[in-house]
């Protein structure tokens, strides 16, 4: 995208403050069109299926809105996640029951932590947010490599990931780092790449 004399760290910030802003720019009946477009290409897609322990996200900062897949997918069991220290932990949880979410530390709605803990031997799917992607599986987060450090773990590196943006944030490349992990889809409104 820049030139690569850039600092990558530096390239990923600006990037991602830029695309961000155009995100939250987004008009909120467009916004709610195209999660509910993106969520139907994902309940058509291949990956979506056999999938019956899903772990997903609660939108913040106008990500694409998993609601209408939540309805969608009442016979399937749900993981959302709490930041633990550097990490993630999920947690068994209806993500439509707000009785079993509280706001987390980063703004963000997440289990209690008394809900039920997943492991990685539980989980058919994950459902990554992200700023952006690539079509080359790679995404750009919000800078707390909490995505990053968990799929490079062996016990979670092989269950299937898809990332999640608007095509709008669908890029031929992003900057990546060494510890950048990718994604085996991403899913925007206008379809799914698989990799």
């Amino acid at each position: 995208m820049q030139s690569s004399r850039l600092n990558p760290l530096l390239e990923k910030n600006q990037l991602r403050r830029q695309l961000l802003a155009k995100r939250q720019s987004m008009p909120i009946e467009q916004w709610r069109l195209f999660s509910q477009t993106l969520c139907q290409q994902l309940l058509d897609s291949s990956l979506w299926e056999p999938a019956q322990t899903v772990l997903a996200y609660m939108a913040f900062k106008q990500e694409p809105d998993l609601s209408w897949l939540f309805l969608q997918g009442s016979n399937r069991e749900w993981g959302l996640s709490r930041c633990v220290g550097q990490h993630l932990v999920w947690h068994r949880c209806n993500p439509l029951n707000s009785q079993m979410l509280q706001t987390g530390k980063y703004g963000i709605l997440e289990p209690y932590p008394d809900c039920p803990e997943l492991l990685s031997t539980d989980i058919d799917l994950i459902i990554v947010p992200a700023v952006a992607c690539d079509r080359n599986g790679y995404r750009l987060g919000y800078g707390g490599g909490y995505y990053d450090r968990l799929l490079a773990s062996p016990a979670w590196s092989a269950i299937p990931t898809i990332g999640i943006v608007f095509a709008q944030n669908l890029f031929d490349q992003l900057p990546t780092e060494p510890w950048d992990q990718p994604l085996q889809a991403v899913c925007t409104e206008k379809g799914i790449i698989q990799f």
